[in-house]
């Protein structure tokens, strides 16, 4: 089935889920970069609506998440905001693999925990968001990963993975990997375009779990990865079916020290979701000259309404 994309009040929507409220139809395509919007770079994140996490150190600088929502209690952003110093300092896979006791030695921290995730060294957090009521997203797992991970000459470039989390931190915290999957995930669940098809074997990861991959980005198709969206599922209560678990850019190095302006695009839709709520259905990238920042953000959020089951 043909996926179409409808904008509805600066929405960006997909005309195979199911969804709650009426629409008018366009014809964007999956995956564009840059769809138009109201909003602008100067002053964001939105003064007065939005919320502010835990600061955490990385490279020279600080990331920080936040979460921005109306007056009315409508979700604008779950976001975090990377001041540009983060992009230089990081720590090199040798100084991850040979940091001391006192260094990256606890994930809920400040300075992140090394580990080995993909088979490659990482640095990685655990930061709640401040706000999360108003939609299934609970907290940020961020991953500085110096020498990328599998599969080799497709993401083993310095990256981040910024992962917006629906489940529990001690839930997530419960995955173990790498390993292949040993559930079903309905294809009703699965986004559109996107395949569980084995790009790796063993693609439920520690404190993550399984990835689904479009299989027509450019590094899939013998082209350069910059900036990639993967959808994540788990199975959380064992039951022998998962449902969708956390959305995550997957974001180089190279791209964020050169990106400029607003980079933002469709987040590909399931048929249905295993819960009713308010779900994204874009993300972007956005270059904050006036904060010297960089803010990776999920956005436009409509209401879904799952099949109740889980």
């Amino acid at each position: 089935m043909t996926q179409q994309y409808i904008r509805d009040d600066d929405r960006v929507h997909t005309g195979r889920r199911r969804f709650v409220g009426s629409i008018a139809a366009t014809g964007a395509a999956i995956g564009l970069s840059g769809l138009a919007t109201a909003d602008t770079n100067e002053g964001f994140p939105p003064p007065g609506i939005t919320e502010w996490g835990r600061s955490v150190s990385l490279g020279n600088g600080e990331a920080t998440p936040f979460t921005t929502v109306t007056p009315s209690g409508r979700p604008k952003y779950h976001g975090l905001l990377m001041e540009r110093a983060v992009l230089e300092g990081l720590p090199s896979t040798d100084a991850l693999a040979n940091s001391g006791e006192d260094d990256y030695t606890d994930k809920y921290g400040p300075n992140g925990k090394s580990t080995i995730i993909h088979h490659k060294w990482s640095q990685e957090f655990f930061v709640p968001f401040p706000e999360t009521d108003s939609t299934p997203v609970t907290f940020l797992g961020l991953n500085w990963n110096p020498g990328g991970h599998p599969p080799d000459g497709v993401w083993t470039v310095p990256h981040f993975d910024v992962h917006f989390h629906m489940l529990s931190t001690e839930t997530v915290d419960e995955i173990t990997g790498p390993a292949a999957p040993t559930y079903d995930l309905p294809a009703k669940y699965i986004p559109e375009g996107y395949t569980r098809n084995p790009i790796v074997d063993e693609r439920v990861i520690t404190d993550m779990g399984e990835h689904l991959v479009d299989p027509t980005v450019p590094e899939m198709t013998g082209g350069t990865f910059t900036n990639t969206l993967i959808w994540g599922a788990a199975d959380p209560d064992a039951d022998g079916t998962a449902a969708l678990s956390f959305v995550e850019p997957m974001l180089t190095r190279a791209y964020l020290r050169e990106h400029s302006g607003i980079d933002r695009r469709a987040i590909a839709q399931p048929e249905t979701y295993a819960r009713a709520g308010r779900y994204p259905t874009a993300y972007a990238v956005r270059d904050l000259p006036e904060q010297d920042a960089i803010a990776v953000t999920i956005e436009n959020f409509d209401q879904f309404e799952g099949d109740n089951c889980r």
